[in-house]
């Protein structure tokens, strides 16, 4: 299984598929490129598709250090400089944006196009308030009952409804695979996030898109990062929660796949 031993000795854990123009698929907080899954045959059929572990999940060395957006991004940096891409388009979902919009402020020459995908500027009041009580599930209650109300948080009452069964399934799973003082030190470090003033100086091609009901990373965020960022397109679902791509995946494909080829 392929590892990038990073530069402070830790690993991190990737893969690829596919040939075409490099795309960095960059998950979430919870940081497993399992959420990539239901999108990467497809994806990989136009794109070098480059997908990884973040440090701390999954197959990646679970590091207690301190997390930052900054340390997140520098890894995926050092793993673009492991594959040999001086440019990638990159696609970051919630966490995953808050990475694509660091590398686009600091390293700007290392982003083609740049997808904002459920993403935020910065932890605002209800941000804070939300990641707080998240951060106290975790420390009273375990993996478990935060993976619970991940998917409660996450998804639209309805596709909870009627998946409930795998749900349950994917909860134990994560909870199992979850280092609870990691996790804490990860929602810290996007608590932290805030590029706003910085915005107006990305210059990429940029699809922010997302969905009105998310609780997570409301609309009101996407729709300032469309504003303050001069090249930014908006696209905003009806429905979907946090975690449209998986509700919708084939629109999700299409729109993404659809910006990026327009060149």
């Amino acid at each position: 299984m392929p590892h990038l031993t990073l530069r402070d000795g830790d690993r991190l854990y990737y893969e690829t598929h596919g040939d075409g123009l490099p795309l960095a698929l960059v998950p979430g907080l919870g940081g497993t490129m399992a959420f990539w899954q239901p999108h990467v045959a497809e994806f990989a059929r136009h794109h070098r598709v480059i997908l990884h572990d973040h440090r701390g999940t999954g197959q990646s060395t679970r590091a207690e250090i301190e997390y930052s957006v900054g340390q997140m991004a520098d890894d995926l940096l050092q793993l673009l400089d492991h594959l040999g891409f001086a440019e990638a388009d990159l696609a970051g979902h919630s966490t995953g944006g808050a990475i694509g919009q660091t590398i686009a402020l600091d390293r700007p020459e290392r982003i083609g196009r740049l997808v904002l995908s459920a993403t935020w500027t910065h932890g605002d009041g209800y941000f804070r308030k939300l990641f707080d009580l998240r951060a106290e599930m975790m420390r009273l209650e375990g993996p478990l009952n935060y993976a619970r109300g991940t998917s409660i948080f996450g998804l639209p009452a309805a596709y909870v409804r009627d998946h409930a069964a795998q749900l349950a399934a994917e909860e134990q799973a994560q909870a199992a695979a979850t280092t609870p003082e990691i996790m804490l030190a990860r929602i810290a470090a996007i608590q932290r996030f805030d590029r706003r003033a910085e915005l107006p100086r990305i210059r990429h091609k940029t699809l922010v898109f997302g969905a009105r009901d998310d609780l997570i990373t409301p609309a009101y965020f996407s729709e300032e990062l469309a504003r303050t960022i001069p090249n930014a397109r908006l696209v905003m679902l009806p429905e979907g929660g946090h975690f449209y791509p998986r509700v919708h995946p084939k629109l999700f494909q299409q729109t993404v796949l659809s910006f990026l080829a327009d060149r």
